[in-house]
């Protein structure tokens, strides 16, 4: 299982947020760019990197994402405010090795068969759930349509994979949700990578167990719980 760090961007900051509420941020020290280098020293093969503002639809980290693509020598998985083919096409000509679309996903399910065509397995699909339906625009608002549903409709597209991210459990350091996971490996023939809840190294190997393809790690690694190595380490033994 492939462990990949994120670096959640807002206002030029590495920040988190609980349970994706804006107004429960948590802003780190670290400079983007020193981070995501720091991460690459500890042996981290990919980068997920969300532009926070531009999912919500109020502005862009777009220059400090940039200097990571151009500065750091790794693999960068772009994500936030990823809209439509034109997105794409950019943000893969300024480097990067793949991304991420969520809102235009959930909503436009064939915009993403179309850009995953033309760009195969360079397109991840963003399932974010909350109370158990997907979220959309920053975690902002719910869509009524059921997981299956939405996962049908990205089957057929040559995804790299589906990010599952539990936003009840994300920032909370409380553990994965298995269930949830359960439920979209059965209903998808995509990896699925997962994010929301890790606390420990053990979690990891619990996800590993459970058949996820990858685990995006945020605030476990910012605040020191376990070392990126450790973390490679449990998913190798």
């Amino acid at each position: 299982m492939q462990v990949i760090p994120a670096l959640d961007l807002r206002g030029g900051r590495v920040v988190r947020l609980l349970k994706g509420d804006f107004a429960a941020e948590t802003a780190y020290p670290d400079d983007p760019v020193e981070r995501a280098r720091h991460y690459a020293a500890e042996g981290a093969r990919r980068l997920h990197v969300v532009d926070l503002d531009a999912a919500a639809g109020h502005g862009s980290n777009r220059g400090v994402v940039e200097r990571i693509l151009a500065e750091v020598e790794i693999e960068v998985q772009v994500a936030g405010g990823i809209r439509d083919e034109v997105d794409v096409a950019g943000w893969l000509a300024a480097g990067a090795a793949a991304v991420v679309m969520g809102t235009t996903a959930v909503r436009h399910p064939e915009l993403v068969r179309l850009c995953a065509a033309r760009f195969p397995e360079q397109v991840l699909a963003a399932l974010d759930v909350k109370d158990g339906r997907p979220a959309v625009t920053g975690w902002t608002r719910t869509e009524e349509r059921a997981l299956p549903e939405l996962l049908a409709a990205w089957e057929a597209a040559p995804l790299g994979a589906v990010i599952l991210t539990c936003v009840d459990r994300d920032g909370t350091l409380t553990g994965p949700d298995l269930d949830v996971l359960h439920r979209v490996l059965v209903a998808t023939r995509h990896p699925v990578v997962y994010s929301g809840g890790i606390a420990f190294a053990g979690d990891l190997t619990r996800l590993a167990g459970a058949g996820a393809a990858g685990a995006i790690l945020g605030r476990s690694l910012l605040e020191g719980r376990f070392t990126l190595k450790e973390a490679i380490a449990a998913c190798a033994s």
